[in-house]
């Protein structure tokens, strides 16, 4: 008999699928799962024992199965490759940062959105992960923190995939990531990356979970924009724009433009008065993103000098910008660097 996996189930959930036992008796499950991270039935021992023995034939807890690991030569990045239920697998990567110790998760394996500058769009779209898998990646990370006597004090949902594509489990993962019974994650310490799904993210902003909402715009207008990533063509900059900004009246949270600087392409004065220009008076910031050579991808990084005078104009026209400090590249842990593979 084929066993169902326990793990990912919200309370609700929980409580039906062990029914007619009393709600109590899940709560109880629900917190040996996500507060004990105990995958084991006979070590839950505020269960009667025959309880346990029913329970350890017909369920199991099953979060995802580490395949491979890569440390950067710094420390400070871990990337690793988990493995899925069906075979397939999904990069995570582990990051300490002064601030704290970050994960950066996969929504999907493989992606569709075909973003030019960027490893994990390669092979196209294989399949969307289940709220239960996306959680899992969070669960390896802080298990493997706990393990060191560290813990988990941010998400960010930047991995393969467009998360704003795998919409529904993706708001079921943020749900139940909050819950006092799971891991009880501030929304504030959650980043939901998109390349620009616009009524996805006029959904989110009706959600009322104030999560930080992460842009790809990587150019400052729409015929850069479309060469450099096809979504544009379905959602340009005034309506993505004028989405984001809902988003963060909102919310009242910042939204944060991620704009990878390619050598040569986007990285000029004239991109960055124009840039400036588009997001003048909005309530945002930008992330400065040197690129990550990518070897089927024929970009190269920006001068060093043309990154600080990007940054520079545009902290001095009124946009708060910041560089992101280059983690794991030597593991191809990189933003824009994830493909599935170690």
């Amino acid at each position: 008999m084929t066993k169902k996996n326990l793990f990912g189930l919200t309370l609700a959930e929980l409580e039906k699928e062990i029914s007619p036992l009393p709600k109590f008796r899940a709560k109880q499950i629900a917190a040996n799962i996500y507060k004990h991270g105990i995958k084991n039935f006979e070590a839950m021992n505020d269960l009667p024992k025959n309880l346990r023995a029913e329970l350890s034939e017909r369920y199991e807890i099953r979060i995802a199965e580490v395949l491979k690991r890569l440390d950067s030569s710094d420390g400070l990045t871990k990337k690793f490759l988990l493995g899925l239920s069906d075979g397939k697998a999904v990069e995570i990567v582990l990051m300490n940062h002064d601030y704290g110790n970050s994960v950066c998760i996969s929504s999907q394996v493989g992606c569709q959105m075909g973003c030019r500058f960027c490893a994990s769009t390669l092979k196209g779209l294989e399949r969307n992960l289940t709220a239960a898998e996306m959680l899992g990646e969070i669960f390896f990370a802080e298990e493997f923190l706990r393990g060191r006597n560290q813990k988990l004090d941010s998400v960010v949902i930047m991995g393969t995939g467009e998360p704003l594509m795998n919409y529904d489990e993706l708001i079921k993962m943020l749900r139940l990531l909050h819950e006092d019974y799971c891991l009880g994650m501030s929304y504030r310490k959650i980043t939901v990356s998109t390349c620009g799904i616009v009524p996805a993210i006029k959904k989110l902003r009706d959600e009322k979970i104030p999560v930080t909402l992460s842009i790809s715009l990587h150019a400052p207008n729409d015929n850069l924009r479309s060469a450099l990533m096809p979504i544009n063509f379905a959602f340009d900059l005034k309506n993505l724009l004028a989405a984001a900004e809902d988003y963060a009246q909102a919310s009242g949270r910042r939204v944060t433009y991620e704009y990878i600087l390619l050598g040569g392409v986007n990285d000029t004065a004239e991109h960055a008065r124009s840039l400036a220009k588009i997001l003048g008076g909005q309530l945002a910031n930008v992330n400065l993103i040197p690129f990550n050579p990518v070897a089927e991808r024929n970009f190269v990084p920006p001068t060093k000098a043309s990154v600080k005078k990007f940054f520079h104009f545009l902290n001095t026209h009124g946009i708060t910008a910041t560089v992101r400090k280059e983690m794991g590249a030597d593991v191809n842990a990189a933003c824009g660097q994830l493909r599935a593979k170690l």
